[in-house]
């Protein structure tokens, strides 16, 4: 492909972090955003039907903007719409909702947000420890405790630890030199260092890079165990620690472990509002035209298998054996599922891509939620200090997260968020257990305070292991697992693959270089679009060149298998 005519605009060293690469550094922001639009299809194949397979957040994007582009997604579902952007609401619980999926989005999720704005959602900041939206948080360790507002107010160590994460991401990434060609959208600094990184960092540990950092080799093991335990930013990084260190190179140098939201709400409210809305610019459709409207108000059963047919179409088998051929299929859910839940032909892909779908890991996640009469938490105690606050623990509960709707109304309390091992322990008991044992761990840090007492109706937990449709959280990528994610993030561009690998296409945040965050699903979702268009037919528009018109030149670095 020739290089595009338009080149990305640069921005100041102080702009925003965004989610703009570091693999693949293009700006899926301004794409969305320009009034060119995506791209165009010839006539000849408006109204065409695409398969989706999965309604969440990258199956309902790349649904929204293919229908945009005047084709006709056929969206395909086995269980809830919105995926592990799940928001559940209390029974009776004037609008209270536990949010058991996504529940914080950076700032620097621009696609994200882009969508959050056309709908006209709101967002407030999420209570992240350390944070004024937290109030206070308090840190228990050892069974020593500790109350603070901001890092200033904890004893020493706590500060000696950020101080030795910062310089080691220094030591390690150059980070500073690194985030500020991100913010300036320099595609060719950014390409230069982050290359470097890759063969660097790609078979080694985040704990290898923290244990093995001249900053953290000055300190203790005790400091190194605080932040496995607390960490900075959104809590505890422990659970991370096996973990391929690029995968949290990505995390810190887009910002997505700072400046972090919730949407008022929920957020199930994002992939449900792209289902009912009617975009103001249509191709081929007329005006009014939506996704429900298109599916007669609901998404078609569970996927059972995809196949390609005698004709040269992929076929489509349902749940309940209906059987549709398309030109297009685009498959949003877990990879692990199209070897447990849907038989899919073998020949759809390649083995080498294969092995990277079934070696993808996925991460355990357990949350417990109640709700409670009344925001207490706010209640002051003698010393002036709230009676609860935001709580980071090496106890069962690990993080817990308060939500304040208002003085009167009733209160969400997510009693614990754990991941891994942690997570692991609660698989086996029902919700009325999940809340005793995070109760009694909590009852030893706050002694005083009868949480209990302000509980109403029933609480609301959840595995995201133990869903059948899910069998994991969220991607967390191993050493050595770099290969494997560039090719299931570059699997769009088609031009090279062998016909009978055609017309299939992947995407959802496990597809992406960023798992467990959102905008992964956003950008995957929209190289899926654009693979689409040209698969049949279309084409970029000249001044708005794509993901894949941009990806032969500043694609993600292959290292040698």
């Amino acid at each position: 492909m020739k290089t595009p005519a338009v080149t990305p605009s640069r921005r100041p060293a102080d702009a925003p972090i965004t989610v703009f690469g570091p693999d693949f550094p293009f700006a899926y922001d301004d794409w969305l955003t320009h009034a060119a639009g995506l791209g165009q299809l010839p006539a000849s194949r408006h109204g065409t039907e695409v398969a989706i397979v999965g309604a969440g957040m990258a199956g309902l994007t790349a649904a929204y903007e293919l229908m945009k582009l005047g084709l006709k997604p056929v969206v395909y579902e086995a269980s809830r719409m919105g995926g592990r952007l799940r928001s559940q609401p209390f029974e009776g619980g004037s609008g209270a909702i536990a949010e058991l999926g996504g529940m914080r989005f950076p700032l620097s999720s621009t696609g994200f947000y882009h969508y959050v704005r056309t709908l006209g959602l709101q967002s407030r900041p999420f209570p992240n420890p350390l944070t004024p939206a937290a109030n206070c948080t308090v840190i228990d360790l050892e069974g020593q405790t500790h109350w603070a507002r901001t890092l200033e107010d904890l004893s020493p160590l706590f500060r000696e630890v950020a101080q030795a994460w910062s310089d080691a991401l220094e030591e390690g990434a150059g980070f500073t030199e690194l985030q500020t060609a991100m913010r300036q959208r320099d595609v060719e600094r950014v390409k230069a260092l982050w290359n470097a990184l890759v063969p660097r960092w790609d078979d080694r540990t985040f704990y290898d890079f923290v244990a093995q950092s001249s900053a953290f080799q000055r300190l203790s093991f005790h400091h190194r165990e605080v932040f496995g335990q607390v960490g900075f930013g959104t809590g505890g990084w422990d659970s991370d620690f096996p973990n391929s260190m690029l995968e949290i190179l990505r995390v810190v140098l887009t910002g997505c472990d700072e400046n972090q939201h919730l949407i008022v709400g929920g957020v199930q409210q994002v992939p449900l509002g792209l289902w009912h809305h009617a975009p103001p610019h249509l191709v081929h459709w007329p005006q009014g035209t939506t996704l429900a409207r298109l599916h007669h108000g609901a998404p078609r059963p569970a996927v059972k298998a995809i196949q390609r047919a005698g004709n040269g179409q992929l076929e489509v088998t349902d749940a309940w054996g209906g059987t549709r051929r398309f030109d297009a299929v685009l498959v949003t859910c877990q990879s692990w599922l199209l070897t447990t839940q849907i038989a899919c032909e073998e020949s759809l892909f390649s083995q080498k891509l294969w092995m990277a779908l079934d070696r993808t890991r996925y991460m355990q996640s357990s949350k417990t939620f109640v709700m409670v009469d009344r925001p207490f938490w706010n209640d002051l105690r003698a010393n002036g200090w709230p009676v609860m606050g935001m709580t980071l623990t090496d106890r069962l509960t690990r993080g817990t997260y308060l939500f304040d709707n208002g003085p009167d109304q009733p209160g969400v309390i997510c009693l614990s968020y754990a991941w891994m091992s942690d997570a692991l322990k609660m698989l086996p008991y029902d919700s009325a257990k999940r809340v005793q044992l995070a109760l009694e761990a909590l009852r030893k840090i706050y002694p005083g305070v009868d949480i209990a007492s302000h509980i109403i109706g029933d609480p609301i937990t959840i595995s995201w292991e133990a869903d059948p449709y899910f069998l994991g959280a969220f991607k967390g990528a191993l050493p050595g697992h770099y290969r494997y994610n560039h090719r299931m993030y570059g699997h769009f561009m088609q031009d090279a693959l062998p016909e009978r690998e055609r017309g299939i296409f992947l995407a959802g945040d496990d597809i992406s270089f960023t798992p467990a965050w959102v905008e992964g699903a956003v950008q995957t979702a929209l190289n899926a679009v654009w693979g689409i268009v040209r698969h049949l037919g279309g084409t970029s528009h000249p001044d708005n060149p794509g993901p894949g018109d941009w990806y032969p030149h500043i694609g993600p670095v292959a290292l040698p298998d």
